[in-house]
This record gives C-alpha cells, sequence and structure tokens, in this order.
C-alpha cells in the first residue's frame, strides 16, 4: 500500500518531550520526621532540666528542684520510644539500614573534612554523609549509656553504692558531652535551611541533594 505525498503529516502523532525531573525529591516520610522531632523534644527536655539541676544560676530561677527531678527521669525513660516506634516504618528501617553502612565514599569524605576541602565533588555522600553516621551512632549510644546511668541512679535501692557513684560520674560527664554534641548539631543544621526545610516538610531541592549527596539519587 503506497501513502500520498503529505498524507503523514496531519495524522502523525507528536513525539512528547522528555519529562522534567521533579524539583523537589522525597527525603523524609512523616513517620520519620515524627521520630526525629519526638526525639528531639525529648532530648532537649533532659537537656534543660539538667541544667537547671545542675546549674547553680539556673536552678535559683526555675526552682521546684522535686518537679525538675521528675520530668528529668521521664522525659530520659522516654527517649527510646521514638526510635521503637519508628521501626514499625519501612523507610525508618532503611535509612537504619544507611546509617550503619561504612563505606569507602565515606572514608574520602572524611578526608576532604579533615583537609578543609569543601567542594562538593570532594565529599561524595549519599542519603547520609559520613559525619551524619557517626553522629547517629555517637548519639545513640550515648542515650543508651545515659539511660543505663540514670536508672542506677533513680532505683537506689537496687545497686551497691559504688555502682550508684560510678553511674553519677559516668552521667553527669557524658551529658555535658551530650549537650556539647547537640549545640554542634543545631549549629549545622541552622547553617544548612534546606536541610532543615527536608526535615521540615520531607522534601528538599534536586540541586541541593546532587550537590551534597551526589551518590544518593544516584543509588536509589
Amino acid at each position: 500500500m503506497t501513502s500520498t505525498p503529505g498524507s503523514a503529516g496531519p495524522t502523525a502523532a507528536a513525539t512528547p518531550p522528555p519529562a522534567e525531573p521533579p524539583v523537589r525529591v522525597r527525603r523524609f516520610t512523616r513517620a520519620e520526621r515524627w521520630v526525629h522531632r519526638t526525639t528531639a523534644a525529648l532530648m532537649l527536655t533532659c537537656v534543660m532540666t539538667a541544667a537547671a539541676l545542675y546549674v547553680p544560676q539556673i536552678a535559683e530561677l526555675v526552682g521546684r528542684r522535686h518537679l525538675v527531678v521528675t520530668v528529668h527521669e521521664w522525659a530520659g525513660v522516654l527517649l527510646p520510644v521514638p526510635f521503637l516506634l519508628g521501626l514499625a516504618s519501612a523507610a525508618f528501617r532503611a535509612d537504619l539500614r544507611r546509617l550503619n553502612r561504612f563505606g569507602p565514599h565515606d572514608r574520602t569524605w572524611l578526608r576532604a573534612v579533615r583537609r578543609r576541602d569543601r567542594r562538593s565533588a570532594s565529599r561524595p555522600a549519599g542519603k547520609f554523609n559520613a559525619g551524619q553516621k557517626i553522629y547517629a551512632a555517637w548519639i545513640a549510644g550515648a542515650i543508651l549509656v545515659m539511660l543505663g546511668t540514670g536508672l542506677l541512679m533513680w532505683f537506689t535501692d537496687l545497686t551497691p553504692l559504688v555502682w550508684r557513684t560510678g553511674a553519677t560520674f559516668v552521667h553527669d560527664w557524658l551529658s555535658l558531652a551530650v549537650g556539647i554534641a547537640l549545640a554542634g548539631h543545631i549549629a549545622m543544621a541552622l547553617a544548612d535551611p534546606e536541610a532543615r526545610r527536608g526535615m521540615r516538610t520531607g522534601s528538599v531541592e534536586r540541586r541541593w541533594a546532587r550537590d551534597h549527596h551526589s551518590r544518593w539519587l544516584k543509588d536509589e
């Protein structure tokens, strides 16, 4: 069968242009943001009540020491609960697996930090960079130690005095270290508005993801 000249023009379907990638990409689900916010609220409560217990100037302003102690104890006991509830989320469990993996590109990222090389190409990272992985592991271990030593201090009749003395020493000094680490974490978050937006809304700009987490979109 032959076609007449010009017959293909009006009837031929136009080839659609390639789809543009979305400007924003999903970074965190609602469940993950809930875990982060709830854990942050409990952690800040622990830090603020600890300051009210140990810093004389703050203790004088706050007063009501027994109430402060009670709030501090229960905030500490509840601290692991958001994490445990978050395990019901598949996205949360997937991100935990990402945080637990440490690959060659993470060592490259750390070397670039040591050299103070801020170029994106020198700091390859997946969804989480090496610094975030180290911080997550450290804060998780610190929470467990703080919880254990705090319980030894709370239930005084269950352990000998030497145990409680050691627990108090570890709890006090580790709480100071946690406070410093949290201050650094907050400072870095304040310096990166797009990272904060990702935790607040769940999505980030694709350009930001490409610049700061170059391996993330490739691995998805």
